[in-house]
């Protein structure tokens, strides 16, 4: 009976250190492109504070359609003097209401630079949410980079380990020096530490793609997606043309109108408004009432409003140099996306027509001519790194050219063929 009982109290110790590691494996999802991008466009609070820039211009652009308030006042002359005027006896009691109204279009311009600024916002969120995809794009490339360098250097590890067995008999033959063990179990030591510092670029990646999709740790398993697709690029002037339509750009075009209503608006400030009043007035002293009339019109001497002017020109015309200034950076950063997605397909067809092919015969042959002792550790060892710095740095032009793709692709605006959800 005792035995049944501490039989039940391990396996519920067991199913309690156990539980998490489930809980953990269960969650820990496969991740796509797709649904990484889709979590960092709902998790993104630079697009979520985008948005709200688009409610604040919107909540403007209603304030600056709205009319002026009418104004009602009260007034009381001859009350609370001396004499004939002592208490309210020859009170004279006005009750008036004015309006002012706008002329020469002011309101209209109001809500022109409102309505601009409602089409800067929208297109700036655009933008955002350009620049998150691209991010998020670039950092599952760098995960699933990680991710198969680490099952390269796996690879090697086996592939090196796979010789102890070998070595041995070797030795126990006299055909080998002990020291040859030795040198094998360093050469997997250094694979296993160049591992350990990719798993750790992995976490740091990992890290920075939760990050972006909402999360401050990962919680999925591995990341899915295929980096040796490809196809021929754009040329570069195809690249430059399209970066025009790239919403940074298009946005200033909402800018100069914003700042044009602006200009106007500084010119019709100037022009003076109407205030009309009516208003009934009762005389106390004979209890007899009349009607108040009022129109009222500012003269503008003094102020003719001419710095505000002055500044809306000079910010009008800022704009062009600015708008040219961003379209510079842009194609700056396009080409530098672009030199590279080039280089890296130059450097693939090196490696996967030369260098690949060549160090994996190669290294075929030598342990295969190891075995009969045509060979040394030494070469065998040299035979399979040259094969693993191949791949690895293929790996790593595949990163590079799809992370170009991706960069390229948030500044276009438009996804190129090339880089379609299969290829990543």
């Amino acid at each position: 009976m005792s035995c049944r009982r501490t039989a039940a109290r391990l396996l519920c110790a067991m199913a309690i250190f156990a539980s998490p590691w489930l809980t953990q494996h269960t969650h820990a999802q496969t991740l796509t492109m797709r649904a990484a991008l889709s979590r960092a466009l709902a998790a993104s609070p630079r697009l979520t504070a985008a948005e709200r820039d688009v409610g604040i211009a919107t909540g403007q652009r209603i304030q600056a359609g709205a009319l002026l308030n009418p104004e009602l006042s009260y007034e009381q002359d001859n009350s609370f003097g001396s004499g004939i005027y002592r208490g309210t006896k020859s009170a004279e009691t006005t009750l008036q209401i004015s309006q002012a109204f706008e002329l020469f279009g002011k309101r209209d311009a109001r809500i022109a630079a409102g309505a601009a600024g409602v089409d800067v916002a929208a297109i700036q969120r655009k933008a955002v949410r350009l620049e998150v995809l691209s991010e998020t794009a670039i950092a599952f490339l760098s995960v699933l980079g990680a991710q198969r360098r680490i099952q390269i250097l796996d690879e090697q590890i086996v592939a090196i380990d796979r010789l102890t067995p070998l070595l041995r008999r070797r030795v126990e033959a006299g055909a080998s020096s002990p020291a040859e063990t030795g040198r094998a179990e360093v050469a997997s030591a250094l694979v296993k530490a160049d591992r350990e510092r990719f798993k750790a670029t992995l976490a740091s990646a990992r890290r920075e793609l939760a990050v972006l999709m909402g999360d401050p740790a990962a919680k999925f398993g591995e990341v899915s997606g295929r980096l040796d697709t490809m196809g021929k690029p754009p040329t570069f002037q195809s690249v430059v043309a399209a970066i025009d339509a790239n919403p940074q750009l298009v946005r200033w075009t909402a800018i100069y109108a914003q700042r044009n209503a602006e200009l106007l608006m500084a010119r019709l400030k100037p022009y003076p408004d109407v205030r009309i009043a009516a208003g009934w007035r009762h005389f106390n002293e004979t209890n007899d009432d009349a009607a108040r009339l009022t129109v009222s019109v500012p003269i503008p001497v003094f102020d003719q409003n001419q710095g505000n002017v002055l500044s809306a020109q000079e910010s009008l015309a800022k704009t062009r140099a600015e708008r040219e200034a961003n379209r510079n950076t842009l194609i700056v950063i396009a080409g530098r996306a672009y030199d590279s997605l080039q280089g890296s397909l130059r450097e693939l067809a090196v490696l996967r027509e030369t260098a690949i092919p060549k160090a994996s015969e190669a290294s075929e042959a030598i342990a295969q001519g190891y075995g009969q002792g045509r060979f040394t550790l030494l070469e065998v060892l040299d035979a399979q790194a040259s094969v693993a710095q191949a791949r690895l740095r293929e790996q790593e032009a595949l990163q590079n050219f799809h992370a170009g793709v991706a960069t390229i692709e948030g500044l276009v605006g438009n996804p190129f063929t090339l880089a379609r959800e299969s290829g990543r």
